[in-house]
């Protein structure tokens, strides 16, 4: 097994004193913040189903079911 993985309490405690003082006590809690909620948006994206309605309502054409027609914004020919 590789120990080199595995971070334990010192080498915690000793990252954080040294990113306090590199960012300072008022860009350090915007930055975890910041960090929080992109691994919330990126558990959420993984989570999602793709066959279901994006935001707008409408389903990407990629996903989309085969026995719908596909509308097209070209003009048909007579």
């Amino acid at each position: 097994m590789n120990t080199l993985l595995f971070i334990g309490t010192t080498e915690l405690l000793l990252i954080g004193g040294l990113a306090l003082l590199l960012f300072g006590g008022k860009k350090l809690p915007e930055m975890m913040r910041g960090l929080g909620k992109g691994v919330k948006e990126f558990k959420t994206g993984l989570n999602e189903d793709p066959n279901q309605p994006q935001e707008g309502g409408e389903m990407p054409e990629e996903n989309a079911p085969e026995n719908e027609q596909q509308t097209t914004d070209t003009p048909q020919k007579d």
